[in-house]
């Protein structure tokens, strides 16, 4: 486990980089002209970010950036 010291400002940033990056990911999963091994990295990628984002953000803004179930089969 390795920790991390931030402050305020430092997290607000955090937060909006990691929201504009999820953000931008959950677009691009759904253009169809992505191939599906490019779309699989980008979940991958998603996932990782999203746990990251959890740390940070309050829970009514992870409800936002939560994949459904239907929506990871359909990506």
């Amino acid at each position: 486990m390795i920790g991390l010291l931030i402050n305020g400002k430092e997290m607000k940033e955090l937060h909006y980089l990691l929201k504009r990056e999820l953000d931008e990911i959950l677009f691009d999963l759904k253009d169809e002209r992505i191939d599906h091994i490019v779309k699989r990295a980008m979940e991958e990628r998603y996932s990782i970010l999203f746990n990251l984002f959890k740390r940070v953000a309050p829970s009514n803004e992870c409800i936002n950036y939560m994949r459904s179930l239907k929506n990871i089969k359909k990506g």
